[in-house]
């Protein structure tokens, strides 16, 4: 497994049940939709309603929506995975390669 390095850490209500390693969205404290600014990733699942904390700069662990190379350029897709960018917000940058879906990216958050 990848090594992280969070700079800084958030904490936000969660607004629905969200899973470990999933972007949130900059505004909902939901998972992150497709193309939207993320607030962070998240470290551990949090309960609706509960709270939970999301790494806002540095490096996080965040699982993949699909295939991605390193260096790709990152965006939200509708689950809060990352995927490669091609239109939308920028989320981040992949320093390792994921294979298949919900394999974990090592992201350079922006």
């Amino acid at each position: 497994m990848e090594t992280y390095t969070p700079f800084g850490r958030l904490t936000f209500k969660s607004a629905t049940d969200i899973d470990k390693h999933i972007l949130v969205g900059l505004t909902s404290g939901a998972v992150c939709g497709a193309g939207e600014k993320p607030l962070g990733a998240t470290e551990l699942s949090a309960g609706a309603g509960e709270a939970g904390t999301v790494i806002v700069s540095g490096t996080a662990l965040v699982k993949a929506g699909a295939a991605v190379a390193k260096g790709a350029k990152l965006k939200s897709d509708a689950a809060g995975k990352v995927v490669t960018h091609d239109t939308g917000e920028v989320a981040g940058f992949a320093l390792n390669d994921a294979a298949n879906a919900d394999d974990l990216v090592l992201v350079l958050l922006v």
